[in-house]
């Protein structure tokens, strides 16, 4: 499995593309939080993160499915799936490995955001960012990256075209990111609610608060596992 994830990030990062897709995430989260008069956290008045949290998942919606359209989309097509059949590996393991490299990935190009903190912090005159809220963030979009990274490994599971796995992953992604929150705000009753409450957006706003509820975690994990069951499953049957 280990040897699955270290062959995609190495993949990935051994032409330009992989280099030009993390500075182009850097560089747009960068323009959105510091430049752009909109959204220019120097046009608030106070230290925080909260335009940077925002936008990211958004950014992340084509970021994600860029790296995981290839995982087993192009193994199909340029006939190298056989050969990863042959490997002392379980469907189960494949998949897991697929995910686990995407997920790094994922993990390498939050890293340096970090600095995006750092600075407002030294820029904050008085208090300073809120550190629990921030905190929260990172780990609330480190999870929603990894639930994209699952729904990119079990699009591309299904086709040897990386074009229909990259779109049908940000359709994907989109639906469950935002589609119940959609479907819920145009309910009036308590019914509206509980329908947010299956999407990404729900879950991530409530650990953005700085409080890690299990039962947002277990929503995260609990969509991944069921996305690489599926991706599983789409293996064996190759």
């Amino acid at each position: 499995m280990w040897r699955i994830c270290t062959k995609e990030c190495r993949q990935f990062f051994s032409s330009l593309t992989g280099y030009i897709t993390i500075i182009a995430f850097l560089l747009l989260n960068g323009l959105f939080l510091f430049v752009f008069p909109e959204t220019s956290i120097l046009d608030y008045g106070y230290a925080t993160l909260d335009g940077y949290f925002s936008i990211a998942p958004w950014i992340f919606l084509i970021l994600i499915p860029m790296i995981t359209m290839r995982s087993l989309a192009e193994e199909y097509k340029s006939g190298t799936f056989e050969l990863l059949k042959t490997l002392p590996l379980s469907p189960a393991q494949i998949a897991w490995g697929k995910f686990l490299g995407a997920t790094l990935i994922v993990l390498l190009s939050l890293l340096p955001t970090i600095i995006y903190a750092i600075s407002i912090q030294m820029l904050s005159s008085t208090g300073g960012i809120d550190t629990g809220s921030t905190i929260g963030s990172y780990i609330g979009l480190f999870l929603i990256g990894s639930v994209f990274a699952a729904i990119g490994v079990c699009t591309s599971s299904f086709t040897s075209n990386i074009v229909v796995a990259f779109i049908s992953g940000v359709i994907l992604s989109l639906l469950i990111y935002k589609g119940f929150d959609s479907i819920g705000s145009m309910s009036s009753s308590n019914l509206g609610y509980y329908i947010q409450m299956f999407g990404l957006n729900f879950h991530y706003k409530n650990i953005s608060k700085g409080v890690i509820d299990i039962r947002d975690v277990l929503y995260f994990l609990g969509i991944i596992y069921l996305c690489l069951l599926v991706s599983k499953r789409n293996i064996i049957l190759k």
